[in-house]
């Protein structure tokens, strides 16, 4: 009986992580301001485990929050969400002009001779900027990861936010560490020219989405 017990625990548990994991990598994998900058990071070798950090723990606070009932609280508060609306599509649109200067001007990946790395300050205030405010991040990582988890019960729950966040801690850590792999396509300039114009169209879309 004792046995019985415990392996439908122990099966319930992982279930919840499961869930929480695929549930996660499901939204965080999707094309969005967070992945756009990692990837660059990682193709320069700047910064990659500071942003990695940054946007893993950022993710995590935001699940537990989410799963600790902080969704239920901003849906009851929809004054806050247009602020963040307005700012996340104000600084978007400000991100997607950036990228578009510099698919116009292009650039050449050089890793030896460090051009483009920039300061780990402005590494930091970027991340923390296209996390948190980025209103899709509290639509995605809080509200709806938050509504899938309650569906666990209240001790699975929180095995669903394991889950979740080993998928954001594994993801991001794989994009910005993969990205090297990458680095003697980019050292084209046409090639920077494209990822850069597809990452300005990227956040035009969202920062539109945002307002209309």
């Amino acid at each position: 009986m004792v046995l019985g017990r415990t392996a439908a625990y122990l099966g319930g548990v992982l279930l919840s992580a499961a869930t929480g994991l695929i549930s996660g990598l499901t939204l965080i994998i999707a094309i969005g301001s967070q992945n756009a900058f990692v990837l660059r990071q990682g193709l320069h070798r700047s910064h990659i485990i500071l942003v990695v950090a940054v946007c893993s723990l950022s993710d995590a606070v935001l699940i537990v929050l989410g799963v600790g009932g902080l969704g239920a609280a901003i849906e009851r508060a929809p004054v806050l969400l247009e602020v963040v609306r307005w700012a996340g599509a104000a600084f978007l649109m400000g991100y997607a002009v950036l990228a578009a200067v510099r698919a116009l001007k292009g650039e050449q990946l050089d890793v030896a001779d460090g051009r483009g790395r920039g300061s780990w300050q402005a590494a930091l205030g970027t991340c923390l900027a296209l996390t948190w405010l980025n209103p899709h991040v509290y639509l995605d990582t809080v509200l709806l990861l938050g509504s899938l988890a309650s569906t666990h019960g209240t001790p699975g729950k929180w095995w669903f936010a394991v889950g979740a966040v080993l998928g954001s801690i594994l993801w991001f850590t794989a994009l910005g560490v993969g990205a090297r792999y990458l680095t003697p396509l980019f050292k084209r300039r046409n090639a920077w020219r494209v990822l850069d114009a597809g990452i300005a169209v990227v956040m035009v879309a969202l920062a539109l989405s945002l307002v209309i």
